[in-house]
């Protein structure tokens, strides 16, 4: 996590010695020995995080951050004291500091600290951009979301709606893909009805009738003739949606109709013409759905002339909160509550969620949090349980083929020397972050034929990890 950091301390070298740590973790740094001077610098330029030292003889570091704090509000300030006291904490976030540190500095923890120091106030910045911008977001006939992937789908659809192709729109549940088809059907021009029918819904003996239509006395009950949803569609867009799910008997059937655009409604011997543009959707994959005999090849190929990918929420990157504060809005305007925006640390929450359920999930989880909420801001307890308790797994395997799949001996290998390359070569550290011993990581290094036979060599970080080191304890 890169960001712009500004060190402030009355002692040069304590100064020099928190840069120096800070630009080795991948930070831009600056640095100023006096209140004053970092007040101007404050005024003229932009930083992430302020980190400044509490006994300051100009001025105190609390001072310091509350005048910083009064000009630009946006930023944030850790303090960094000598003195751990309970007091000394408490005085500091009275004084409005993010966080605080104790010298002597330990250099993990205190890159960690400025870290989530630096997301948050990134995070806290889009969740106000997004607020202000609530009314002004991307939204394609009820489209939420400007990520590529969305807008990848966004010139699928402007390029396909005034055509006659089918559609298939693939996606998991719940990542809207009605909402996908109502977009086509508004940017077709087409001024018939939209007629959604789902094809898993409906029982398979009632189904051929409910697509088609049926003659009068065409069965028990079938006491009147009955105009089918394909003629109902005339001159709009009918959408199956579960084709996937569509019985073996009635596939055959539909397919005919596509291909001749006409109907024959159950227990009738007359073929009556349509006009209606077909969009079909399915979280299935349809292609092993053919291979495994269950869905007609000839149909796949007929309702696949065009077909759109709806990507995951997971997949979508800060789309997650463009459509949360959509939500958010529908929702308190709904309820009068008058729930404003989402706090920042429940934006985090809702970004690290992997929404499983997609935009269906997300869309309930903020009903659920607007009907709870207390306050003008969302908060992390007002989310569901899952979602506050989520962990995200940082090691993913991902693999295509068979061939492709290791065995444990490879993976651990690979993941060591992923470890080893994160911390630059540094042994003693990678051992530490995989929950080795150093030995246990130098055996099973000659095991995998990676060890170079130093048996000692620390890597570029020796001088940074060993006790006493200045950067590692810092007074």
């Amino acid at each position: 996590m890169s960001g712009r950091i500004l060190v402030v301390d009355d002692d040069e070298a304590t100064c020099d010695l928190v840069e120096a740590l800070l630009k080795r973790q991948e930070f831009s740094v600056a640095a100023r020995t006096s209140a004053k001077s970092a007040l101007e610098l404050v005024s003229e330029d932009d930083f992430d995080v302020v980190l400044t030292d509490v006994g300051m003889s100009e001025m105190s570091g609390l001072e310091l951050c509350e005048r910083i704090l009064g000009a630009r509000p946006d930023m944030l300030v850790i303090v960094m004291t000598a003195l751990g006291s309970m007091e000394t904490a408490i005085s500091s976030m009275r004084a409005g500091a993010f966080d605080f540190v104790t010298k002597p500095l330990d250099a993990n923890l205190l890159g960690l600290t400025v870290s989530r120091a630096v997301q948050h106030r990134r995070l806290r910045s889009e969740v106000k951009r997004l607020r202000e911008a609530a009314h002004d977001v991307q939204q394609t006939k009820g489209l939420v979301g400007r990520s590529p992937a969305m807008k990848r789908v966004y010139d699928l659809i402007g390029r396909v709606a005034r055509s006659d192709a089918s559609v298939l729109v693939h996606g998991e549940t719940g990542t809207g893909k009605e909402l996908i088809a109502r977009a086509i059907h508004e940017a077709s021009g087409r001024s018939g009805p939209f007629v959604a029918v789902n094809c898993a819904a409906v029982p398979q003996a009632l189904l051929e009738s409910e697509l088609f239509g049926h003659a009068r006395g065409a069965f028990t009950d079938a006491k009147t003739q009955r105009t089918g949803l394909f003629l109902e569609a005339s001159g709009g867009t009918i959408f199956l949606d579960e084709i996937g799910e569509m019985p073996l008997e009635v596939q055959p059937k539909l397919l005919r109709a596509l291909q001749e655009r006409k109907v024959r409604p159950v227990g009738s011997n007359a073929e009556i013409p349509f006009d209606a543009r077909i969009v079909t959707a399915t979280n299935r994959d349809l292609e092993t759905e053919v291979y495994e005999k269950r869905f007609r090849e000839d149909l796949y190929y007929r309702v696949n002339v065009v077909k759109i990918d709806l990507p995951p929420l997971r997949e979508r990157g800060t789309d997650v909160l463009h459509l949360a504060m959509h939500f958010l809005e529908k929702f308190s305007s709904r309820s009068s509550k008058g729930v404003l925006s989402l706090s920042t640390a429940a934006a985090e929450k809702l970004t690290a969620y992997n929404w499983p359920g997609n935009v269906r999930e997300l869309e309930n989880s903020i009903e659920r949090a607007v009907a709870l909420a207390r306050f003008e801001q969302i908060t992390v307890e007002d989310l569901p349980e899952k979602v506050q308790a989520y962990r995200p797994d940082r090691f993913v395997v991902a693999v295509d083929e068979p061939a492709e799949i290791m065995t444990m001996d490879e993976l651990e290998k690979r993941y060591i020397k992923r470890v080893l390359a994160l911390v630059g070569g540094n042994k003693s550290r990678a051992a530490q972050m995989l929950g080795f011993d150093r030995r246990t990581l130098y055996r099973k290094l000659e095991r995998y034929g990676e060890q170079d036979g130093s048996g000692g060599d620390e890597g570029p970080d020796k001088a940074a990890s060993s006790p006493g080191s200045a950067s590692s304890s810092l007074s």
